[in-house]
């Protein structure tokens, strides 16, 4: 049985490791409060690009952009693996990792890697892949990142070294929820743009419009032209929408650990108190058995 002062020693760890735990908590609630803005303001831009991408789509026949061809034939795979750059958020990291990995086991490992995130960084090297430039979550501009990685990765689509561009990243279901999402982004099919629409049988305002072309907007030199140009800008704004996304959902992930890390240190802090007291008093027990037992033997010596 330990000690009383080894219990003690334990408890005084617990509390430190309890302060830091809910220092980091109270961190993670205000920079959860930030990213969250952050997806908010980018929101209408979002929509409103979604939104002339299908007015476009829907008023061009065809368009002579490499996104909208297939990839060369027989090349891997281009996967934009995006973690956070810490851990101590539970699963949040691994699980991204791991749809990673599975995705890859589909594909024969015909992959190549581009990590956004310092943990994705990591996990592909110990894949014992080649390392390829990586790109922080936590960069000062995150708009520069996602126009830097949007600019690799499409320049190696272009070239023809690789087929596709698929995302990995994580989506903020909830608080208490963040699930990996597997997004093919390049080629891009017409019905991409518009399958969510049509599976609410509304518009983007809800209208019932099912993403037609409303014909409020004229397009010059030609629509053919502007969705030429628009389309790296979709790619570029889809990353950076998800390393916005990423960031929220790592904060909330880290919320929901160090609350419970938070709580379960409080819990082992109240059993080794108990266990504290229980050796005291059986120190205190043992103590006066002894001194009774010496004073008998005084007494009957």
């Amino acid at each position: 049985m330990p000690s009383v002062k080894d219990l003690r020693e334990r408890i005084r760890s617990l509390k430190n490791t309890q302060q830091i735990t809910k220092a980091m908590k109270q961190v993670a609630a205000a920079k959860i409060r930030r990213a969250e803005q952050a997806q908010k303001e980018a929101r209408p831009y979002a929509d409103t690009l979604a939104e002339m991408l299908r007015d476009l789509m829907a008023a061009v026949s065809s368009v002579d952009h490499p996104f909208m061809k297939p990839g060369s034939a027989g090349a891997p795979v281009g996967v934009i693996l995006m973690t956070a750059d810490k851990g101590l958020a539970g699963a949040f990291n691994s699980n991204v990792i791991r749809a990673g990995e599975i995705f890859a086991r589909e594909q024969k490992n015909n992959v190549e890697w581009y990590t956004v995130g310092i943990k994705a960084r990591n996990a592909v090297r110990r894949m014992g892949k080649i390392d390829r430039p990586t790109w922080p979550v936590n960069a000062p501009s995150k708009l520069d990142v996602a126009r830097d990685v949007a600019k690799r990765v499409t320049d190696d689509f272009v070239d023809g070294k690789i087929s596709e561009i698929v995302l990995i990243s994580s989506k903020l279901v909830s608080m208490m929820s963040q699930k990996p999402e597997t997004r093919k982004m390049v080629p891009i099919e017409r019905a991409a743009l518009t399958i969510a629409d049509a599976a609410q049988g509304a518009g983007p305002h809800g209208d019932g419009d099912t993403g037609k072309p409303k014909g409020t907007v004229e397009f010059s030199p030609s629509p053919e032209f502007v969705l030429s140009r628009l389309l790296p800008k979709y790619l570029e704004f889809t990353i950076f929408s998800a390393i916005l996304e990423t960031d929220a959902a790592f904060f909330a992930a880290q919320l929901l650990a160090m609350n419970n890390a938070t709580d379960n240190a409080g819990k082992l802090i109240d059993e080794l108190t108990i266990q504290m007291n229980n050796a005291r008093q059986a120190a205190i027990t043992k103590e006066l058995l002894e001194i009774v037992g010496g004073a008998e033997a005084l007494v009957n010596g």
